[in-house]
């Protein structure tokens, strides 16, 4: 068989662990094994398929990024995309692996609905694809998170100020909520459960008359801004959509300046910003990656289609690729109470 496989939107720690899984499987059993660079664009444009041997798969399982290139790439604009790439499958593979999240899995669908031999692989560090319990990148991102507040932490105490810290995520709020419950942060400010900046600066106010001198305070890139008083020009619908870059939209810096200007504190910002796609991946990240990547590649020579292999609890299922393509994965009122527990 002729597999190809890619890498789609936003780069993630973990996606070479899938990609080895991937590549040594297929090469061990005697398939060639296609690399598509830049996502969709390298199926979309001219056909840019190339041959990789085991040398291209070796050695990467620890590598942050990705060894095939990626692209956010809008196959709907102009129209005709999504053809192209049914097109340059059908001509040159005999089954496509997509590691991606529910931008790519939403294209895997529609491709799979019309005869494509494509399998799906669970990637966005934000973790809302829906279905599953983990998606590459996750992990890492976590830790960084974690890290970043422990350092933060040192010097909030040391000079008596808040700190401010922006995490990526796109409308949800999971790398905030448990990269700040692992972090040790004082505030959790995400989409899902919406507080006022009243709450925020009284709940700062009440821990500095109870003795805290500092505090941290994590917040979700997609927070809507006029929950906190603001003026939100980014209709919350379009929220980590294609050309929409949420880090533009500077929640962190507006809540830090309302609490400065309404709060009386002094006041820091750090917004953390592209660190979490960066670097090594954790072991968690590189064992899961290679997990599913390893059931992808068996659903592909079982010529089961149409699916993606996804985490419930400790086991890896298949699923329908329509079970991911559709909605977002929230922050559960569960999660967001014991994080509000350590407040």
């Amino acid at each position: 068989m002729r597999i190809g496989v890619l890498t789609a939107g936003g780069d993630a720690p973990g996606l070479n662990a899938a990609i080895r899984a991937i590549g040594q499987m297929a090469l061990r059993d005697g398939h060639e094994l296609i690399g598509i660079p830049n996502g969709w664009a390298g199926l979309a444009q001219d056909y840019a398929g190339k041959p990789l041997g085991i040398a291209d798969v070796s050695g990467i399982v620890g590598q942050g990024g990705t060894v095939l290139g990626t692209a956010r790439y809008d196959l709907d604009s102009p129209p005709g995309g999504r053809e192209r790439v049914l097109a340059a499958i059908e001509e040159n593979l005999d089954a496509l692996i997509a590691i991606g999240g529910d931008g790519t899995q939403r294209i895997s669908h529609w491709l799979a609905d019309r005869g494509a031999p494509v399998v799906g692989v669970p990637k966005t560090l934000d973790n809302d694809l829906m279905g599953t319990d983990y998606c590459i990148g996750f992990d890492t991102a976590l830790s960084v998170v974690a890290e970043s507040l422990d350092r933060l932490h040192t010097t909030a105490a040391s000079h008596h100020r808040v700190m401010v810290v922006e995490t990526m995520g796109r409308a949800t709020g999971w790398v905030a909520a448990l990269g700040g419950l692992a972090g040790g942060a004082d505030l959790i400010v995400i989409p899902e459960f919406p507080v006022t900046m009243d709450a925020i600066l009284d709940h700062l106010a009440k821990r500095r008359a109870n003795g805290s001198a500092f505090s941290i305070v994590v917040i979700a890139e997609g927070v809507n801004l006029e929950t906190l008083g603001g003026h939100e020009s980014t209709a919350p619908s379009s929220i980590g959509g294609r050309g929409v870059r949420l880090a533009l939209r500077g929640v962190g810096a507006f809540l830090s300046s309302q609490i400065d200007e309404h709060g009386g504190f002094e006041v820091r910002t750090t917004v953390l910003g592209h660190l979490q796609r960066g670097g090594s991946p954790t072991a968690y990240d590189r064992i899961w990656a290679t997990r599913v990547g390893a059931a992808a590649y068996r659903s592909v020579t079982a010529h089961t289609f149409g699916v993606i292999p996804v985490v419930h609890g400790h086991d890896v299922v298949l699923v329908p690729l329509s079970s991911v393509a559709h909605g977002q994965r929230r922050v559960p009122r569960e999660i967001y109470e014991l994080c509000a527990t350590f407040f």
